[in-house]
């Protein structure tokens, strides 16, 4: 499995792979002929609250990893979107932040590539 993150904003490529949008609400001046989506998501993206109390501020990013976990925990979508990337193939996950480097796209690949290690050495997630 292959995930790679990219803002929605970002021109699509013919490597994306299925490109899955993983934000709650839909990007500002975006069309869904632009974003060439084959999935949105929301109900993977942090909680309304959760989405609001974080307000993107990078100094909160540390603490809104760790509950951001604890919701993705008990979401059964996350083996739906991990199944999307299975094998040899990649899935970009598309995110509509201005941070590149603190955003829920990060934390949900980290949470994917864990589930796909705990799931291939029989654990289970």
């Amino acid at each position: 499995m292959t995930i790679a993150v990219k803002r929605v904003y970002d021109d699509p490529t013919a490597d994306d792979g299925t490109r899955v949008l993983v934000d709650r609400l839909w990007p500002r001046g975006v069309s869904k002929e632009h974003a060439h989506l084959d999935r949105w998501c929301k109900e993977v993206a942090p909680s309304t609250e959760l989405r609001t109390w974080f307000h993107h501020d990078p100094q909160r990013f540390d603490e809104f990893d760790r509950r951001y976990r604890d919701e993705l925990a008990g979401n059964p979508e996350v083996a739906g979107l991990a199944a999307l990337g299975a094998g040899d193939r990649k899935l970009t996950l598309l995110y509509s932040a201005r941070d590149t480097e603190h955003n829920q796209a990060l934390v949900l690949r980290e949470v994917l590539l864990s589930y796909r290690d705990e799931t291939a050495s029989g654990s289970g997630a």
